[in-house]
């Protein structure tokens, strides 16, 4: 079934809102580069994620931001070079059978000028230094621009990737630390395979790099589906949304593969309404739609030739939008989970709005779509 809006977008109104989705990333990019996930949310002011991150950067280099976007992963690249040192410690210890714990690995989410950060947080996740990975590799490719300036930091995140890519983690969410996680396969695969690819890596690395993947896709196929479709974490029979980026962007799975569809399929049957829930159990503010997961589904409906789902998908995120053109994370239309907003909003206040990745993934889908504004008018 496609989704609906109760009115259909033009589109000069979504590529207004591209222009503005630009514009609000780029108002709100730290000067170091960073890209802050929310300016004014209480829980995630003043930090950034990898992850949302290099999909906000991949937003913009879509929209032809290239300096904002290089500077970025300058940005990223800072963080991982100074924790070198780290990395090397924890990729030998583990290799001589001593495994560290969860807090010494690095973090998930660091200040805007690079330091971890004092506020406690669930904060060892892999999926974000995989999906940047793919992120630069990405930007360059599209942009011809050299490796070289990231380099160092691209060794640095496939020696980490490289060593602990099996090892259970929180997921996307900052939930389940003790499951390996599908998404966080399929992420850790896109960046391994892109940095084995890119040319910026010595030969050994590179081929570390690509065996590894290989290793991660023959672990996810045997251990971690269910039902036809690719499973929230190994020994579960859920679907989880995020796993829609296993096929597009990650390419884990082939997109228009059967498992593909299959998890496709699981996504809209049990979380798509037609905005996107993240999984079934999700109370965080009453597991309401997620945007950023919505543009996700619909980015793999226009990669496999489904426009009209796709821009259906794209219209009900323009369609959240608020009056000064900021894109929320989530929003109660269908909550999952009611009885649980209550708590949420008493703890951190009304949802995080802007969130810069929601921004850069409607930029994502509705450069999918052909529905960014032309060059010339950016």
């Amino acid at each position: 079934m496609h989704p609906t809006t109760a009115e259909p977008i033009g589109t000069d109104a979504l590529q207004a809102l591209a222009r503005r989705s630009h514009d609000v990333i780029a108002e709100h990019q730290a000067p170091s580069g960073a890209y802050p996930a929310s300016p004014t949310f209480s829980a995630y002011r003043g930090y950034a994620w990898y992850r949302d991150g290099a999909f906000t950067a991949e937003g913009m280099s879509r929209y032809g931001a290239v300096a904002s976007v290089d500077a970025f992963h300058d940005w990223a690249t800072r963080v991982l070079v100074a924790r070198a040192d780290v990395v090397r410690s924890l990729v030998a210890r583990r290799a001589a059978g001593d495994e560290p714990g969860n807090e010494e690995m690095l973090p998930t989410r660091f200040t805007l000028d690079g330091a971890d950060g004092n506020d406690p947080w669930w904060d060892f996740q892999t999926d974000g230094y995989g999906t940047w990975l793919w992120s630069v590799v990405t930007h360059a490719e599209r942009h011809g621009l050299d490796l070289a300036r990231w380099a160092d930091g691209i060794a640095v995140a496939t020696d980490y990737l490289a060593a602990f890519w099996d090892r259970p983690c929180y997921d996307w969410w900052e939930e389940h630390v003790g499951h390996r996680h599908g998404s966080t396969f399929g992420a850790i695969f896109a960046g391994l395979t892109a940095a084995a690819r890119s040319g910026a890596l010595d030969a050994a690395r590179a081929d570390a790099a690509a065996a590894a993947a290989e290793r991660i896709r023959a672990t996810v196929l045997a251990e971690a589906v269910a039902d036809g479709h690719l499973a929230k974490w190994v020994g579960s029979t859920a679907v989880d949304a995020s796993l829609a980026a296993c096929a597009v962007p990650y390419g884990l799975v082939a997109p228009g593969s059967p498992l593909a569809v299959g998890t496709l399929d699981a996504i809209r049957r049990d979380l798509a309404t037609p905005g996107v829930h993240r999984f079934a159990a999700d109370v965080f503010y009453g597991g309401g739609q997620w945007l950023l997961l919505t543009c996700l589904l619909g980015w793999n409906e226009a990669a496999t030739g489904d426009v009209a789902a796709a821009r259906a998908r794209l219209e009900w995120v323009a369609a959240h939008a608020t009056p000064e053109g900021h894109l929320p994370e989530q929003v109660p239309d269908h909550l999952l989970h009611p009885e649980a907003r209550a708590e949420w909003l008493e703890r951190w206040g009304t949802v995080a709005t802007p969130l810069l990745w929601s921004h850069g993934m409607y930029l994502v889908l509705a450069d999918e779509l052909g529905l960014l504004p032309p060059k010339d008018e950016r």
